[in-house]
């Protein structure tokens, strides 16, 4: 048991139970869930009661859980609004942390977040579990084996018909800063990055809509309520890269079209071209290259048959994919797979994007 990581979970709501616990739950050769915590103390009980060790505590308040027991690990799956805050205060105290996307609301907290991991020499990593998809990896290592060549226009899609999420806060824009861009352009945005290998944003410019949010019919999460839904229902950008490339990010909970995409990208490069399809987030994604041979247009699907990021042949979910390679970078003393310095520069376009849409100028990023 001493040789196990100990983990804590602060915030016990949808996305521990839906993501972080069933997955961190099957590696107790390697961790134990010692303490949660939640505003919401029954929450909090009923994740312990649920997922925890003989000896795991339940709190109210994350900083007397840090101060009160064994911690190794800290899980932040909070409102956006209070990332930046606990994961600093976690790191300061001397835990490793995994930060739910987005990383910050801003990027002034982003690289607040950024400078304390790198001055405590603790881990820090963000929560973009899509990057641990087989149709991802494949692309990826297409991308890195430059089977594409340069790529100079990438679409990022994050766009629903209708996906109005119904639960928590997450059409309240104080507590989320933002909606399906913050929500879901996150992920499309992230894949696109790091597809690309380009961290390196020049201006941006971006338009935000409240278009639907009196038209609830037809949501798959059932009718919203239009007098709490403060955020945008879809959010668009157009980034322009140093190197010249350019990236179209779509995204939205509510938009009338039929032709949906989430957390997927379509990737254009001197070379050929791939396109993600299906549906990702039941790992059922796939990938369409395209090139020319012999004087012909020719598209090529793999099977998909292959093993997941690090793992030699074995399949696994992105949650659980996302989980092993985080605990395996703390035990090993490797990086993590999603590196907080580009989980900065994806908070950073969404920022940029907003303050576009606000202002109606083009935002210049050094």
């Amino acid at each position: 048991m001493d040789n196990k990581l100990k983990i804590a979970i602060i915030g016990c709501g949808g996305i521990a139970l839906q993501k972080h616990l069933p997955a961190l739950v099957k590696l107790t050769d390697k961790t134990e869930l010692v303490g949660f915590c939640d505003v919401i103390k029954e929450r909090a009980e009923q994740a312990l009661k649920e997922y925890g060790s003989s000896e795991a505590e339940a709190y109210t308040d994350y900083k007397n859980m840090l101060e009160e027991i064994d911690i190794d690990v800290v899980h932040v799956c909070t409102p956006n609004i209070s990332h930046a805050e606990i994961t600093i205060y976690s790191l300061e105290a001397g835990k490793h942390v995994m930060c739910e996307k987005p990383m910050a609301i801003n990027s002034k907290e982003a690289e607040q977040m950024l400078e304390t991991a790198r001055r405590t020499g603790k881990k820090l990593t963000i929560g973009y579990q899509n990057r641990f998809r087989q149709d991802s990896i494949m692309l990826h290592e297409a991308c890195k084996n430059d089977e594409l060549g340069d790529i100079y226009l990438t679409k990022a899609h994050a766009v629903r018909r209708r996906g109005v999420p119904t639960w928590g806060v997450f059409p309240d824009k104080e507590k989320q800063g933002g909606g399906p861009l913050i929500d879901i352009g996150t992920h499309a945005l992230d894949l696109a990055l790091w597809c690309m290998n380009n961290y390196k944003p020049k201006s941006v410019f971006g338009s935000t809509y409240q278009k639907l949010k009196d038209r609830p019919e037809g949501n798959m999460f059932g009718h919203w309520d239009p007098e709490s839904f403060e955020t945008e229902d879809s959010a668009f950008g157009f980034i322009k890269m140093e190197n010249g490339a350019t990236i179209f990010l779509e995204s939205a909970w509510a938009l009338n079209m039929v032709n949906t995409k989430e957390a997927q990208v379509t990737l254009c490069g001197t070379k050929g071209g791939a396109e993600m399809f299906g549906e990702a987030f039941l790992d059922k994604g796939y990938v369409v290259f395209n090139h020319v041979a012999h004087n012909q247009l020719v598209e090529t699907t793999p099977s998909g048959a292959g093993g997941i990021y690090g793992f030699s042949g074995e399949t696994l979910e992105q949650r659980d994919a996302e989980a092993t390679q985080w605990i395996d970078s703390i035990l090993n003393d490797t990086e993590p797979l999603v590196k907080p310095e580009e989980a900065f520069v994806v908070t950073q376009i969404l920022e940029a994007i907003y303050k576009s849409a606000e202002t109606g100028q083009v935002v210049e990023l050094n």
